[in-house]
């Protein structure tokens, strides 16, 4: 019988984050009283502008770019088309190859895909190991006079795992590729910096850090060539046309202003949270039972993705509704199907089936990673029990 519940502990942030209440109270203004278009040159029309290119410093600030290179955009997809499509057909005449992985995010698979069937593209899709790790030797390797564009997820949604992009940048340099990476799960959780990890594109996503959805951004350094994705006026300096969603963009500037100031204490904090509850399992279970899905350090420090023996996660958090979570990417919940990122990374369909991902925030606290952890082996030895005794 389904245990009624009014509102569950939240661990899927790595889906969505709520707005922070401090993000929502800047953003109040510029859909009330500031409501001038930034290409005015009224004093309304002047405020949203200035506002706009404040919102651009904080952004860029967050991982170390200038304010010109950033783009706005409508959210990470977006900003993962306009990466991949916008450099390649800006580059096509100098050849028509790209190099990515196989657990990309569906934005960049799909715009991958859109590429290979209409403009003829040929993409090289590189394996991840056991951890969810490309080898960065696998990326030079792939490389060829056609290759235009790398493309590399800074981090992985599901596992956590962080790639090693610093090293794969320093090829993509030596060997004049462009290189773009997908940064929506990393940025506002760990530190990143553009020069250092020497990547061409980043993509951005608001509501991932505690800003709206349907706003994020792109960063394009300096000299990069990239077609427009949206054609029209000539705003965010030609490269996305369109009224500027103001309210949203000084929503996403002060969402990276808050990460900038707070990323190094929550990272200390959320990491203990997240260990204390991975442990509460194992010690309880034990390791023959609990397996680690991902790379043991380096990991978002938010993300706890694991197989439990003989348990099937969906049906797990189908019986405890006091958690909101999941099984893996938010774009796949309710499929019946185990993840594919599990999948690449040679996990059989008994142990992937078997996942959770169980991801904290900025607003999860001691007592509920308690409480979870108890509610998940109190179902946990209900299962095991039901079906020992089948």
């Amino acid at each position: 019988m389904m245990r009624s519940v009014t509102k569950p502990i939240y661990l899927d942030y790595n889906a969505t984050t709520p707005i922070d209440p401090q993000v929502l109270k800047v953003m109040f203004p510029y859909l009330q009283e500031h409501f001038g278009n930034p290409s005015s040159s009224h004093l309304y029309g002047q405020n949203a502008k200035d506002a706009v290119a404040k919102a651009r410093e904080y952004v860029a600030n967050l991982i170390g770019a200038e304010p010109n290179e950033i783009v706005f955009t409508s959210g990470g997809t977006e900003s993962d088309n306009h990466a991949i499509i916008g450099t390649s057909l800006a580059n096509m005449k100098k050849g028509r190859h790209i190099i990515t992985s196989r657990v990309e995010h569906p934005a960049v698979m799909k715009a991958l895909q859109f590429l290979e069937e209409v403009f003829d593209f040929k993409v090289t899709y590189l394996p991840v190991d056991k951890y969810c790790l490309i080898n960065p030797k696998d990326v030079e390797e792939a490389i060829t006079d056609e290759t235009i564009l790398i493309t590399i997820m800074h981090s992985n949604n599901e596992v956590g795992t962080v790639e090693s992009i610093e090293d794969i940048g320093e090829i993509a340099m030596r060997e004049g590729v462009l290189f773009h990476t997908d940064a929506s799960q990393s940025c506002g959780k760990i530190r990143i910096d553009v020069d250092e990890l020497k990547v061409n594109l980043l993509t951005m996503a608001g509501h991932k850090m505690y800003a709206p959805k349907g706003i994020g951004a792109l960063y394009v350094r300096g000299g990069t060539t990239v077609n427009s994705f949206i054609h029209g006026a000539g705003q965010e300096n030609g490269r996305r046309a369109g009224t500027e969603n103001v309210p949203y963009i000084i929503g996403l500037g002060k969402a990276c202003d808050i990460a900038k100031e707070t990323l190094p204490k929550f990272n200390t904090v959320i990491r203990g949270f997240r260990d204390k509850l991975h442990n509460k399992i194992l010690e309880e279970l034990g390791e023959e039972s609990v397996k680690l899905n991902g790379h043991p350090e380096r990991r978002l420090p938010n993300t706890l993705n694991i197989s439990i023996k003989k348990i099937v996660g969906e049906e797990l958090l189908s019986k405890i509704p006091e958690m909101a979570a999941s099984t893996g990417s938010a774009c796949h919940s309710g499929s019946v199907e185990p993840s594919k990122v599990l999948l690449a990374m040679g996990m059989n369909r008994e142990t992937a089936l078997g996942a959770l991902r169980l991801t904290l925030g900025r607003w999860t606290s001691e007592e509920e990673v308690d409480t979870v952890s108890r509610l998940i082996l109190e179902e946990v030895t209900k299962i095991v029990k039901v079906r020992g005794s089948a």
